[in-house]
């Protein structure tokens, strides 16, 4: 059954993340966020101000459903009908982007690996000589040295 031939009753037992699927399933190409809300919110009748008012959600929902991808140009298709070479990764909570460039991929600069052994050779048995001489005092002897 198509999108269009819908009722907006049976639309609205459907997430939006189901409904952009049915949209890019039927569209045959990528469209972008805003073309798949606006979209969204006319099949359901929804007011013009639910746009500004959520289309951050929106778009978050697609980022963190696997059936989606963000391409390089901007848009959102079916991951099903791509490769990897042309998708967009979305990091993090920190909403930074990384290309995912499987055609030509650059060597990864080696880390240096800290020297930093946790065992105790270099422990000096004559330390516990230096502290022999220490004295600890608390606050009410050192208010009466003061």
């Amino acid at each position: 059954m198509s999108i269009k031939k819908m009722t907006k009753e049976e639309l609205e037992l459907l997430s939006n993340k189901d409904i952009t699927n049915l949209l890019l399933e039927e569209s045959k190409k990528p469209l972008n966020t805003a073309e798949l809300f606006k979209t969204i919110i006319s099949l359901l009748e929804l007011p013009a101000k639910t746009f500004e008012n959520k289309i951050g959600d929106y778009y978050t929902s697609l980022t963190t459903d696997k059936r989606f991808i963000l391409l390089e140009d901007g848009t959102w298709d079916l991951k099903s009908r791509h490769t990897s070479d042309k998708v967009v990764k979305i990091m993090d909570e920190d909403d930074e982007i990384e290309e995912d460039l499987v055609k030509e991929e650059e060597p990864e600069e080696e880390i240096e690996e800290d020297n930093y052994d946790d065992t105790d050779e270099d422990y000096d048995d004559n330390a516990e000589d230096d502290l022999k001489d220490l004295v600890v005092l608390d606050e009410d002897e050192l208010e009466l040295e003061g």
